[in-house]
């Protein structure tokens, strides 16, 4: 069995049996779980039907488990725990949601968590040691062998989000003056102690730092007598160990880089950094990106309820204060808004155009800081660009709703007041939508967390000045 183990004592035309119809409904997809089988493996959790709910498990791969356990209750999930923790491969454990991880943990004693751990590699071993409270991972790290055990401490001794804490400890290094055929030699008698995945052998000099790397595709085309030196790269990427890996993945999709080597202060290659990891920190940091524009630090998707309010409320608060502030501005009109009933209703369509097209520049500037495609050098002219943009579509949207108005309420001033509103606010979005992050990301605030109230409050307070100042001054 490819994923589970164990269940020798189930008879085996039963197990054919029960397991040809559940591998089916898997073959039916090759993305994403069908809640056919989540609704199967559920009822074979209400019947008590060990034997079904393993079979059902053991046609599906880590991934799709990992899904699984994510989209069940909590109840459900405890009780495949408890049938089939110790059957489950380590590596399914890496693919569930950060929550899911923690609540699966805190119902084990350091013994079995350190059991998942043991057969990682150091950078998969630090992921899953992140998610534990600092006390219960300190017994859980004191239950690893020593080697791993000493990675790990000396892992979570650097910055958080750096090379340190995602490098893998698992490193292939020959010296230079190792012929191509030793090194073929010492790849297959080491296998054990090498990388599960590695792309790179690095060359080392008696003070172990890098001189070179070989490819593993130039090492198998070369002749067995030839010096690895002679086919090394020389020109490498040396990535420093504190180093942001937001950084880390720029430099590797920049340059198109399969893996990096990781150096302490002292140039000494300590870890490796492999495409893989970078996948990894690319959605993670995409992910806090649509995270925080919406206010939120970290999916909570499969978090308990209070914890969701609790997270959730601080931002609302801000938000809160910031709208406030708009009604105070809306408050200095109230004459007017008391006359002509007419800009009350047609308020909220000046504000509400401001705010998405400020949010369609705003999300393409945090983007474009996070990816380094905008920074100090080209601002003036993105920001120029923005301008012109909101400029245009503010121009052909004041025609849009300033004839719509003049229809709607028979009155030309009325439509030509909602069209100028809409000319500037559209304009002022753009530009705010660009310059707020830049200006923040210039001030080491994150952009995608505090560019949307900014924007928020500059759309609304100049949409509703703007429209109700000239609502006043033309009609009454």
């Amino acid at each position: 069995m490819a994923y589970l183990v164990g269940m020798e004592n189930m008879d085996y035309q039963q197990e054919q049996a029960l397991k040809a119809p559940e591998a089916a409904i898997v073959e039916e997809t090759s993305v994403s779980l069908p809640d056919e089988l989540i609704e199967a493996v559920q009822e074979a959790i209400d019947d008590e039907d060990q034997h079904r709910a393993y079979t059902l498990l053991d046609a599906m791969s880590p991934p799709d488990v990992a899904n699984l356990l994510d989209k069940i209750d909590g109840a459900d999930r405890k009780q495949l725990i408890d049938w089939f923790g110790e059957n489950f491969t380590s590596d399914m454990f890496l693919y569930l949601s950060d929550n899911v991880i923690r609540h699966i943990f805190s119902d084990m004693n350091p013994i079995e968590v350190a059991r998942i751990i043991a057969d990682m590699d150091t950078d998969d071993a630090m992921e899953l040691l992140e998610q534990l409270d600092e006390d219960f991972r300190v017994e859980v790290v004191k239950k690893l062998s020593k080697k791993l055990r000493m990675h790990v401490e000396e892992g979570f001794t650097f910055p958080e989000d750096s090379a340190g804490r995602m490098m893998s400890r698992e490193v292939a290094v020959v010296p230079e003056f190792w012929t191509v055929g030793k090194t073929l030699d010492y790849a297959r008698m080491a296998r054990n102690d090498l990388p599960d995945q590695f792309f790179d052998i690095f060359i080392v000099d008696p003070g172990y730092r890098v001189v070179g790397e070989v490819p593993l595709d130039a090492l198998v085309k070369a002749q067995r007598s030839t010096k690895v030196a002679d086919i090394a790269r020389r020109e490498i990427f040396k990535i420093p160990v504190t180093m942001d890996q937001e950084e880390v993945a720029h430099l590797f999709r920049r340059d198109v880089i399969l893996a990096a080597p990781v150096v302490d202060d002292g140039e000494r290659l300590i870890g490796v950094i492999t495409i893989d990891d970078i996948v990894d920190v690319i959605d993670e940091e995409a992910e806090e990106d649509v995270l925080k524009l919406g206010g939120v630090s970290e999916t909570d998707i499969y978090s308990a309820i209070f914890s969701t309010v609790r997270s959730r409320f601080s931002w609302l608060a801000i938000n809160l204060v910031t709208a406030i502030l708009a009604s105070v501005c809306i408050s200095f009109f109230d004459e007017a808004l008391e006359k002509v009933v007419a800009l009350a209703i047609l308020m909220p369509i000046v504000t509400g155009m401001g705010g998405n097209a400020g949010t369609q520049a705003m999300t393409v500037a945090v983007r474009a800081i996070a990816t380094k495609e905008l920074s100090g050098a080209n601002a003036l002219r993105v920001i120029g660009k923005e301008c012109l943009v909101g400029n245009i579509n503010g121009i052909l949207f004041a025609i849009l709703m300033g004839g719509l108005t003049m229809f709607w309420f028979h009155s030309v001033v009325l439509g030509v007041v909602i069209g100028i509103a809409m000319l500037v606010n559209l304009t002022v979005a753009c530009f705010a939508g660009v310059s707020i992050p830049l200006f923040l990301d210039r001030v080491r605030i994150d952009p995608a967390l505090a560019s949307t109230v900014f924007l928020t409050t500059v759309t609304d307070i100049v949409g509703f000045v703007v429209f109700l100042s000239l609502g006043t001054m033309l009609l009454i």
